[in-house]
Parts: C-alpha cells; structure tokens; sequence
C-alpha cells in the first residue's frame, strides 16, 4: 500500500494480518528496503503479530524528495504510516540506523509506542568515534555502485554470506534499481544518503534511551572487529538502565535480520 506522509510523498509499505498479538512497526537501515524483514515479519505473523514495513523517505520503492531527511521528519512519517494501518501503539523495531529513528520517535510519541528494538542500531553514536563531521563523513561515505552490474552485486552478496537464504539475497538487491542495461543503482541518492548520515551523526542515543518510559531491547551483532568491541562499551553502558535490555548474536552480521530472521523475531515475541 502507499501511504502519504506530506503532500507529494508517499512511502511504500507493506502488511501482514495477525491474530490480536502486539503489533510490530519494522524499519530498515540506512540505503536499505523493506523487504529486508520480510523473514522476521512471517515468524512474527505466525506468532499472532500484525506486522508493517515500510520503505522509508529516499529508499526502495518510496519517494524521494531532496529534503525531509532529519530524524523528525522520518519519525513523523511512520506516525502517519502507523495511523495508515491502525497500529494505535506498536512495537517500533528498527535495523542500525533506522534503531536510531525509532529509538528517537519513542522520545517524541510516546503514547504511539509499546516498546522499542534496535537491530544492531539504536544506540549508535558515531560522534564518539568521529567528533568532526568530515572525519566521519570521508570515513562512511558509500563507495560509487551506479553503473556496476547487477550480477557483480549479487556475486559479492552470496560470497560474503554464504549462509543466508535465496530469499535475503533478493531482498538486498531490492537496495538498488535495476537498469535496463543490466546495471544497478542505489535508490538512495548519495546526497540523500550523506543527509540521514549527518543526522545520525547528530544524534545522541544515549542521553535518549535512559530517559525513555517504555521496554527497550538493544540486540547486537558480534562482528569481531573494533566495532563489536565499541558497540560492547555502549552496550554495558546502557545495561544499566532498568528498563533496557541487552542481547547479542554471537557471531553476528550487521544484518541479523538476514541471517537469523526466526531466532530474531522469537526474541522480540518473547520480549514484547
């Protein structure tokens, strides 16, 4: 279904019918599509959940204007995407960055949400690893992908996760827009992608989620690198809030919700 969130934009989103469970809101990561859940929203489905995703502003097969792409403005559009499809209070899940939106619209609605997940995202907070903007800008800009073949892409995908399901290597190529000369292009424009960057650049989730009033589940991906070891340290950091729990998948991908999509959703049923 489409959904408007202003005047000339809409968002792409889909839907699944659950049997009076919790609702869930999935939100994607950055240069990423919803498809993404579709394995997480099935288990959740099966587990009495009614379920939405969604393409956020600039991504997949959403709108994409040159403006609206601060944290507010992408948390006021699922607002309207949870009034769309009748989720008066849901579960708001987001994957890296879009753990941050979700963690954010929490503080923002409150009345709108049931709890929060952030999928390896949620507490992320690059001015501690980047204090200057341009630092992290140079080190995370995306490298230029229009133009390359999409079966190059795809090749990369399987070699570098060589155990995820057929159906996660079509959902990551739905990342790009397919041409008709077989290439392949961000959907996400690169001036787009640089503004949500700055944003949660910008953002400082851990002066956000303490303060929250509702149940927040941090699950994190051991990735075995330098990272892993930064996102331990906010981790423990955060674990001392009453209402906040910790989780990790070790080993993990950034994109746990590729590679374990069952185990992660039995996890938000159960904590939800």
């Amino acid at each position: 279904m489409r959904v408007e969130v202003d005047e000339g934009i809409a968002l792409e989103v889909d839907t699944w019918d659950g049997a009076g469970g919790v609702p869930f809101l999935l939100v994607h990561g950055l240069a990423s599509n919803r498809r993404l859940w579709d394995g997480v929203a099935g288990r959740l489905v099966e587990l009495g959940h009614p379920v939405a995703s969604v393409d956020m502003r600039g991504h997949g097969h959403s709108d994409k204007p040159d403006h609206g792409y601060d944290f507010a403005t992408m948390g006021g559009d699922l607002v309207k995407v949870l009034d769309a499809v009748g989720f008066h209070e849901a579960v708001l899940v987001g994957q890296s960055t879009g753990g941050n939106i979700v963690v954010d619209l929490a503080a923002r609605v409150p009345e709108r949400v049931r709890g929060v997940a952030g999928i390896d995202g949620g507490a992320l907070e690059l001015s501690r690893q980047w204090p200057e903007w341009e630092r992290c800008q140079a080190a995370l800009t995306p490298p230029p992908l229009a133009g390359t073949p999409g079966q190059a892409i795809e090749t990369m995908f399987r070699r570098f996760h060589a155990g995820w399901a057929d159906w996660a290597i079509d959902a990551s190529m739905a990342n790009f827009e397919h041409l008709p000369d077989g290439t392949v292009r961000p959907w996400l424009s690169l001036d787009n992608h640089l503004r949500i960057l700055r944003s949660l650049w910008e953002h400082h989730p851990s002066a956000i989620i303490p303060e929250l009033d509702v149940s927040v589940l941090l699950v994190m991906a051991d990735t075995g690198d330098d990272w892993a070891a930064q996102k331990r340290a906010i981790g423990d950091e955060l674990a001392g809030s009453p209402r906040v729990r910790v989780e990790w998948f070790s080993p993990g991908d950034h994109d746990l919700h590729l590679q374990h999509p069952v185990e992660l959703a039995n996890l938000l049923h159960s904590a939800f």
